[in-house]
């Protein structure tokens, strides 16, 4: 049992198909960002920007990940993490048993095929896809960070290799970390020069 599973990678890749399996699997709680109640503003004057945005649903996605930890849940899953927030998870969760399953993929065109077969109907931009995927790609594991590559795996497979990562490798709980500079990471609020 971990207290915490995270899963990281490019628009389109299969976070949440990913973690929609993990949460009929382990039967416990998943967090995305877009549980966050919707605000406008800190005092309804005051406009909201990008990075206030992302700090908001940041900090409200570890507020719930921790509560439900305290309440006793374990693999409390969260997916629809801003990449530069990875950086922040070794941080953050430090001394907590916690894994990161990074979702990376060699196929462009199999990228492409999910981002354009997604439920939601979201925002089709194949090279910002291809930009986040490629960075993603050369960025190295962070602490308790394990690559998972979904090229020519169907979602039974994925599922299944992220839940024998999860079970078999063990996390470190005490280490030094430094944070990498965000260059390493692509942003929603930032783009980070991707656009």
């Amino acid at each position: 049992m971990k207290d915490y599973i995270f899963i990281t990678g490019a628009s389109g890749i299969g976070k949440t198909t990913l973690a929609n399996g993990l949460l009929a699997h382990y039967r416990t709680t998943c967090i995305e960002q877009s549980m966050v109640p919707e605000f406008i503003s800190r005092d309804g004057v005051e406009p909201m920007t990008g990075e206030l945005e992302e700090l908001t649903c940041w900090e409200n996605q570890v507020a719930m990940m921790k509560c439900f930890h305290r309440l006793g849940y374990q693999n409390v899953i969260a997916s629809d993490i801003d990449d530069l927030r990875t950086a922040d998870i070794p941080v953050v969760f430090k001394g907590s048993n916690f894994i990161t399953i990074k979702l990376i993929c060699s196929n462009l065109e199999q990228l492409r095929e999910q981002m354009k077969n997604r439920p939601n109907n979201g925002l089709i931009d194949y090279e910002l896809q291809e930009k986040m995927n490629e960075k993603n790609r050369k960025r190295a594991p962070l602490m308790n960070e394990v690559e998972l590559d979904v090229t020519g795996k169907s979602i039974q497979e994925v599922l299944e290799e992220a839940i024998q990562i999860i079970e078999t490798t063990p996390s470190m709980l005490a280490y030094e970390y430094e944070k990498p500079p965000k260059e390493l990471f692509y942003s929603w609020v930032f783009a980070n020069g991707l656009r």
